[in-house]
C-alpha cells in the first residue's frame, strides 16, 4: 500500500511517502506560506522516493484539530488529489498522530496529546495503545489548561508543544513524562491511515473534512486588535 500523506496543522509542513519499502519524507517550517510550499514538497517527496503521482494508493491528511488555515490546505490538497487519481483518502486526528510519534520516538504507550489552541485554550486528547492499536481514552477536546485532567493513575506521557506554551499545564499534571517537541508528522499520519485502509475504513474525497474542534471561525475586532489568534 503505497500513501501520500501530509500536515499542515501547525507552522510546518510535513509531507511523507510510505510503501513497503519504506518512508521517505520532507519536513520544513513553513509559517504562512503552506499553501504554497506542500505540492513542491510532495514532489519532492515522491521524487526521493523514485514514484509519481500515480503510484500512489492512497491520500492521507492531518484533519486537525489545529490551526484552521493549516487544516483547511490539508484537506482541500487532500480532497483534490484524490479526486484528480481517483484514490480514496483518509483524515487523520492530528492528536493521534502525535500519539504515533511520540510512541515511535519514546515507546511510550499512554500519551495525552496537547496542543496550543490560542486564544488561552488547549487542543488535548488521550491515547492509550493496546491490542496493536491506539485507543482513544479522552475525545479530542478543546479546554483552558486547568481543565485538562488525567483520563486514570497510570503513568501517562505528556506531548505537544502545549506544555511550553502553558506553563502550569505540566505544573499541575503528575505526568511520567513530557516531550514537548513531539508534533504530527505525514509519517505517522501515513502509518494510522494505513491500518484503516486495510479494515475499509476510509471515504469518498467530498467527506474529507477538517476536525475544528473549536467551532468559533472568526474573531471580534477587539480580539484582533489585541493580538488574538485562532
Amino acid at each position: 500500500m503505497r500513501i501520500l500523506a501530509f500536515d499542515t496543522s501547525t507552522n510546518w509542513c510535513n509531507v511523507a511517502f510510505v510503501d513497503d519499502r519504506g518512508a521517505t519524507e520532507r519536513d520544513e517550517p513553513a509559517g504562512n506560506a503552506q499553501s504554497e510550499r506542500l505540492l513542491p514538497l510532495a514532489r519532492e517527496v515522491l521524487r526521493g522516493a523514485g514514484a509519481t503521482l500515480q503510484d500512489v494508493d492512497a491520500i492521507a491528511f492531518g484533519a486537525g484539530p489545529g490551526s484552521f488555515t493549516g487544516v483547511r490546505i490539508a484537506a482541500s490538497v487532500a480532497q483534490g488529489l484524490a479526486l484528480g487519481l481517483d484514490r480514496p483518502v483518509i483524515g487523520v486526528c492530528t492528536l493521534e498522530a502525535i500519539a504515533w510519534q511520540a510512541r515511535n520516538d519514546h515507546a511510550v504507550d499512554r500519551v495525552l496529546a496537547c496542543t496550543d489552541a490560542r486564544m488561552g485554550e488547549v487542543y488535548v486528547a488521550a491515547y492509550e495503545w493496546r491490542q496493536e492499536r491506539w485507543h482513544e481514552v479522552i475525545p479530542p477536546g478543546v479546554l483552558e489548561p486547568d481543565a485538562v485532567q488525567l483520563p486514570s493513575a497510570q503513568p501517562w506521557s505528556g506531548c505537544g508543544n502545549a506544555f511550553a506554551a502553558h506553563a502550569r499545564l505540566a505544573e499541575r499534571l503528575s505526568l511520567s513524562a513530557i516531550f514537548g517537541e513531539v508534533r504530527a508528522t505525514g509519517l505517522a499520519i501515513a502509518r494510522l491511515a494505513r491500518g484503516r485502509l486495510t479494515t475499509g475504513k476510509h471515504g469518498d474525497p467530498a467527506h474529507a473534512l477538517p476536525l475544528y474542534v473549536r467551532h468559533r471561525v472568526a474573531l471580534t475586532t477587539a480580539e484582533r486588535e489585541a493580538g488574538l489568534r485562532l
